[in-house]
C-alpha cells in the first residue's frame, strides 16, 4: 500500500458508520484495502445490503470514509471528479433534452469548448450504438438504450475509472448479454480502468481479471480471485466446464457466508 503512485486506485483501511433514526451508529465498512492496477477490470460481489454500492460513492467522492482514504493517481480522494465516471443501476435522463443534448450535459457543465462538444458527443453515440437516436427524447428509448445512453453521458467526459454500480441488473437476459459484450468493447477502446458491482457470478466471472467478494455486514474482504479466462472472451465461455465449476465454487463460497 505504500506505492500509491505506481497503482491507479488504492484503497487504505476504508470505514463507514451510519447513524440510525435512534441515533445510534452502525458500521457497514470495515477496514476494506485493496489496489486496483491501471486498465484493470474488478468486480465486486457480495450480499444485498453489504455495502457494495456505499464503497462505490466513497471511491467516487460522493461521500467521505468515516475511516481510511483512497488515492487515484496517487491524490487522495476529497470530492467528485470527472475522472471518476460513476453509473448507477438506475439510470434517470433528462427527459425534456434529447439524447445528443443528454451527452453533451457533462461538456457544459465541465466548460468544454463548444467548437469541439458536438463531435465529442455524437463519437461516444456511436461508439454506445445510439447515433441514430440522436435527436429523439429518452420517453422513447428502452431499458438497454437508457443505459447505452447513461455510458455514454460518463464516457464523454473522458473518466481514467469508470464506477458502475449494477448497471444491468434491470435488464432482460438477452440485453446483459448485448451490454456486457458492449462494455467490454468499450473498455477496450478507451483504455479505462473499471471497477463494477453485480450480485451476478456469471457476468463477474465473464467480464473481470479479479473478483473482490465481500461479506456480511459490516463488510470485509473475504476473498479475492484472478480470472483465469483468456481475452477476447465469447458468449459460449460460460458453457465450458472451467467457467461452470468456477462459478460452482463461488456460489458455495458466497452461500457459506451469507449462512
Amino acid at each position: 500500500m505504500d506505492n500509491i503512485k505506481n497503482d491507479i486506485l488504492v484503497a487504505k483501511s476504508l470505514s463507514m458508520n451510519f447513524k440510525d433514526r435512534e441515533g445510534n451508529y452502525f458500521k457497514v465498512i470495515n477496514e476494506i484495502s485493496f489496489i486496483e492496477k491501471d486498465g484493470e477490470f474488478v468486480s465486486v460481489l457480495g450480499p444485498s445490503g453489504c455495502g457494495k454500492t456505499t464503497l462505490l460513492k466513497i471511491i467516487a467522492g460522493l461521500i467521505r470514509p468515516s475511516f481510511g482514504e483512497v488515492f487515484v493517481n496517487g491524490n487522495k480522494v476529497d470530492v467528485p471528479s470527472k475522472e471518476r465516471g460513476m453509473v448507477f443501476q438506475a439510470f434517470t435522463p433528462f427527459d425534456w433534452l434529447t439524447v445528443e443534448k443528454n451527452v453533451e450535459f457533462g461538456l457544459r457543465i465541465n466548460k468544454y469548448k463548444s467548437a469541439n462538444r458536438r463531435e465529442v458527443v455524437l463519437k461516444y453515440l456511436k461508439a454506445v450504438g445510439l447515433f441514430e437516436f440522436k435527436n429523439q427524447y429518452p420517453s422513447i428509448l428502452s431499458g438497454g438504450m437508457k443505459q447505452r445512453l447513461a455510458i455514454a453521458r460518463t464516457l464523454v467526459n473522458n473518466p481514467k475509472i469508470l464506477l458502475l454500480d449494477e448497471p444491468f441488473g434491470s435488464l432482460d437476459v438477452e440485453t446483459r448479454w448485448e451490454m456486457r459484450k458492449l462494455l467490454l468493447e468499450i473498455w477496450k477502446n478507451e483504455a479505462c480502468t473499471i471497477l463494477f458491482v453485480t450480485h451476478d457470478l456469471d457476468e463477474a466471472l465473464y467480464l473481470s481479471d479479479r473478483i473482490i467478494i465481500l461479506g456480511k455486514r459490516p463488510t470485509e474482504i473475504i476473498k479475492e480471485i484472478s480470472v483465469p479466462f483468456k481475452r477476447p472472451r465469447e458468449e459460449s465461455l460460460k458453457y465450458s466446464n472451467e467457467f461452470m465449476m468456477l462459478n460452482r465454487e463461488l456460489e458455495i463460497f458466497i452461500h457459506s457466508e451469507r449462512s
